[in-house]
């Protein structure tokens, strides 16, 4: 008889399932995902007996122990953090109980994912538990779906513009944004839109490295320098610089060469969102074949330089928007 399939939830859905399995290595997402389930968990039961515990420090025995009918009844919510941490022993004995598990239990598990621990991981999948991945999110398209959600669940509106303008504000650290998309919920009517993200965050989305990359692909040699002087005088990381410019110049390259057209008929098949087509478009304008092929030998050499451990991490920057700038140039006149 072949095992029960997993059950695969998103990371905001709420069960009081008896096994959830909380797989994945970005923190605010696994964090979400037990706290969604211990609410379930207590909106089933008011006065569920609730306990934490992080796998490495556990002993097959303990859990045994935790695990087995209670005199006194009641729901109990056991919450093993780490999963990936967990002995032999403690692995043995969890996936034994997951074949079997007692209803009056909730037993949630959080694993980092990859090979450390595996076992663990395949032993709840096999044995039915619910799933709830919690991966770090990947690319442009993966944050930016994530902003919109957030606004979403909370009872506001984001579109594409609004959600990319508010990453180059805040970063990829998925707690900041989420805290960004609360503010921003609580300090407007919870329409959001590109000119609210600038308003409420000038100065920061000034210095990103994406605002150096889109002056540098126009040409503007002058507003890109000031605005990398200044992103570094504030602190800004040379590396996020650096991998925005060589995102900038791949963009328009790509979007170049699938020709013109529609950007949401072309979305699907360039793999990226539309409003990130049409800005490659407008910045396309200028560039030639030849242009773009001297631009991404530029950004290769800026990226070595940079986390080479360069000496002058900022002068291979400051160079890179001059042989940007350069390229579009020369490839014009060709």
């Amino acid at each position: 008889m072949s095992a029960p399939r997993a059950t695969i939830l998103s990371v905001n859905t709420a069960s009081p399932a008896p096994l959830l399995l909380v797989q994945g290595d970005e923190e605010l997402l696994a964090a979400r995902a037990v706290a969604a389930a211990v609410e379930a968990a207590r909106a089933a039961e008011p006065g569920a007996d609730v306990r934490e515990y992080e796998a490495g420090a556990l002993t097959a025995g303990e859990v045994a122990e935790m695990l087995s009918p209670s005199l006194f009844g009641g729901r109990r919510v056991l919450v093993i953090r780490s999963g990936q941490d967990a002995r032999k022993d403690l692995i043995t004995a969890l996936v034994a109980y997951a074949k079997n598990p007692d209803p009056d239990v909730s037993l949630i598990v959080t694993h980092l994912g990859g090979a450390k621990g595996k076992a663990l991981a395949d032993g709840l999948r096999s044995a039915g538990a619910t799933v709830v991945p919690a991966a770090k999110l990947k690319g442009d398209r993966e944050r930016i779906a994530f902003v919109r959600e957030e606004f979403k669940r909370n009872g506001g509106r984001c579109d594409e513009a609004a959600a990319s303008a508010l990453l180059a504000s805040v970063g990829n650290d998925l707690r900041e944004i989420a805290a960004a998309c609360s503010q921003l919920l609580a300090d407007t009517d919870g329409r959001i839109t590109e000119a609210v993200v600038a308003r409420y965050y000038k100065g920061r989305a000034e210095v990103s490295g994406f605002t150096v990359a889109d002056a540098a692909m126009i040409g503007d040699v002058p507003g890109a320098l000031e605005a990398l002087r200044w992103a570094l005088h504030v602190g800004v990381d040379p590396v996020p610089i650096a991998d925005a410019i060589a995102d900038g110049v791949r963009t328009v390259a790509k979007v170049a060469s699938a020709g013109r057209g529609n950007p949401y008929q072309m979305a699907s098949s360039l793999g990226m969102p539309a409003w990130k087509i049409q800005r490659a478009q407008e910045r396309s304008r200028g560039w030639t074949p030849e242009g773009l092929v001297d631009a991404m030998r530029a950004a290769a050499e800026c990226n070595a330089a940079v986390k080479g451990g360069a000496e002058d991490r900022g002068y291979a920057l400051e160079q890179a928007v001059f042989a940007v700038a350069a390229a579009r140039r020369s490839g014009g006149a060709r």
